[in-house]
Formats: C-alpha cells, sequence, structure tokens
C-alpha cells in the first residue's frame, strides 16, 4: 500500500465544509435541472446493431438526434439493467467504413447524467472536423461510475460497464479502435484517473477538471458519502466503511493507484475556489474543498517521476462555467495522445 501523505487541521476543513456545501447547493453546481428530454429519433428503420460483448452485454436501441449524435441504450450485465450512452460520431463515419477511429471518452460529474457533456459545452461544434468518436455514458445516479461494494455483491459495476463493456460494443458495432483517452468533470475526474491508473495502457491520456483526486484525505469520506447519501442510497454501498474496508478505499483512490499511470499522458486542472472567488459561494466552497486533494495528487506524480500538465487557478467555481473552457485547454494534450491533427 503506497505511504498516504495526511493532511490535518486547517488543510481538511475544507472538505468538510464541502460537505456541508453538498446539502445545501450540490443541486445548483453538480446537477441538472433535469434529464434532457429525448429528441424524436431520425432513421427508426436502422437495425439495432448485433454485436455483443463478453459478456453479453448488447445495444438495444439507437435513438439518432441527428446526423452525428447517436443515443444508445446497452442491456449492461455488470450494472444489472440497461445503461445510456451518448455518441458523438466524425463526419464521415460509416458502420461499414474500413476504418476505425479513435475515441474520447467524457465523464460526468455528481448527480448530472450522459447529456451533460452536449448539454452544458459546445463539445458537439468543437469536434465537428475531428477524426474522433466522442463517447459520453451514464455513471449512474450519483455519477460515481465505480465497482460498488454493497455488502460483497460488488454489483452494480459501472467500472466494468465502461471500461469493458462499452469498449467492446464501440469496436464491433460503431468502427471505435484501440486509441483512447478520458477525462472528466469533478466525480468524473476521479474515474478518469482511477480507470487510467487501475488499466494501465487501456487510455492514453487522462484528464481531470475539478476532480475528486485523493478521496481518503481526512474529510473526503464524508464528501463522499454525502453524493451517495443524496441519492437515498446506502452510503456503505459504495466502498463500505472508509476505516473497515480502507484497503478498497485505497484500491479505489487515484492517490493510491497513481503509479499505474506512468506512461500516460495528464492533464489536472483545479481552482482555489473561495480565495480569489467571484462570490458564488457554494460553487466556491466546493471547488476549495477539492483543492488540497488537486495538490497532493500532483505532488504525488511529482514524487513518482510520473509527468503532468498542470491547471492551477486562482478562484474559479465547482461549476460548467470553468469546465467547459478546461476541456478546450487540455485538448492539445488529449489530441496529440489520440493522434489527431489538432
Amino acid at each position: 500500500m503506497p505511504t498516504h501523505r495526511r493532511l490535518t487541521g486547517a488543510a481538511a476543513a475544507p472538505a468538510v465544509a464541502l460537505a456541508v456545501a453538498l446539502t445545501a447547493a450540490s443541486a445548483l453546481v453538480l446537477g441538472p435541472a433535469g434529464p434532457a428530454s429525448a429528441a424524436t429519433a431520425r432513421g427508426a428503420a436502422a437495425a439495432v446493431p448485433a454485436g455483443t460483448a463478453a459478456d453479453g452485454a448488447h445495444v438495444v436501441s439507437e435513438t439518432w438526434l441527428d446526423a452525428r449524435t447517436v443515443d444508445l441504450q446497452i442491456s449492461s450485465p455488470a450494472v444489472g439493467g440497461t445503461v445510456a450512452t451518448r455518441l458523438l460520431l466524425p463526419a464521415d463515419w460509416s458502420a461499414q467504413a474500413g476504418r476505425t477511429w479513435p475515441v474520447l471518452y467524457l465523464l460526468q460529474g455528481a448527480h448530472d447524467d450522459y447529456t451533460s457533456w452536449t448539454r452544458e459545452t459546445d463539445i458537439e461544434q468543437f469536434t465537428a472536423g475531428q477524426e474522433v468518436i466522442v463517447a459520453m455514458p451514464s455513471s449512474g445516479p450519483t455519477g460515481i461510475p465505480s465497482t460498488w461494494w454493497n455488502y460483497g455483491s460488488d454489483h452494480p459495476d459501472y467500472e466494468t460497464f465502461q471500461v469493458t463493456e462499452l469498449m467492446q460494443l464501440l469496436q464491433q458495432d460503431y468502427r471505435a479502435g484501440t486509441t483512447r483517452a478520458i477525462g472528466g468533470v469533478s466525480t468524473g475526474g476521479w474515474a478518469a484517473m482511477a480507470f487510467a491508473a487501475r488499466h494501465p495502457g487501456t487510455f492514453a491520456a487522462a484528464a481531470s477538471y475539478s476532480g475528486v483526486l485523493d478521496t481518503t484525505m481526512p474529510g473526503m469520506p464524508t464528501v463522499v458519502e454525502a453524493i451517495v447519501a443524496r441519492e437515498s442510497l446506502d452510503p456503505l454501498s459504495l466502498w463500505g466503511s472508509p476505516v473497515l474496508n480502507y484497503a478498497l478505499w485505497s484500491a479505489e483512490n487515484p492517490f493510491d493507484v497513481a503509479s499505474g499511470l506512468r506512461g500516460t499522458k495528464l492533464y489536472l486542472s483545479s481552482g482555489t475556489g473561495v480565495a480569489g472567488g467571484n462570490g458564488e459561494l457554494s460553487a466556491e466552497a466546493l471547488e476549495t474543498a477539492l483543492w488540497p486533494g488537486s495538490q497532493a495528487f500532483a505532488l504525488r506524480l511529482a514524487l513518482l517521476g510520473i509527468p503532468v500538465q498542470t491547471h492551477f487557478y486562482t478562484g474559479g467555481t465547482h461549476s460548467w462555467t470553468y469546465w467547459k473552457e478546461e476541456y478546450k485547454t487540455s485538448w492539445p494534450l488529449i489530441s496529440q495522445a489520440l493522434g489527431l491533427n489538432s
């Protein structure tokens, strides 16, 4: 188990503040008013893809929103139900093409959904001329796409859905290649770094925008448990007790598994929040609480000799106001890792 740098006193206080802020204001900065309404399906006569993942996962339905955007409903044995994923396909994409395309996975934050990236950013327009498939899978109601402990059942398993089932289906049915990058906001930033570290070589690049990067830092287990509890779920169902099940918490913690990121191009951004902020106190408090974890994670990478591009800025809020620009700042690193021209 890696040596863990513990923060106490004043350093732990922001995380406690975040747990309080989650109760009062996380709906404002982390979750949408409600899922985006489903658009009318286009090309309804098209057959549902016939590919099947190794464990039996398969596409149940396709809903084409426009020429590039398609929403999938996927039957997932790992999750134990149907899970949604939105794809943005290249302009010249064809299911019968004799080539494949690299894939950029973009993950939602807590209490949001798979439509968040197209709802809150201009990712559709930004990638219009890029030879890349953008995949935006659901991470479940909490936005934490983990293998849930659930008292030993290890179910639902959103990690297997996103890292195994979805990848296999995209390769079989949507001409996805094996060059991939991953990025996410908030809890999606946790997943981007955790997945890349836990599955070395799967992703050529990983980016975290205001991510939860040290889940066992003092105060942070309370934050994680508050996210789960907000969805009326048992907080212990995720990873168990942070004390009695510490080994599991550690195995899921980007800080503790950071050595697995060696060889992956990394981007890390975070703001100070309240210090130098713009007056949006609830969103600033959320950002402030995650600042120590981002700093600890960057230091951990430095001690391991793993390069990372960082953008640490004064102020900022835990919101799309900043994230919709941060992904563009990270784009040169991501596009290079994907082998794109820009």
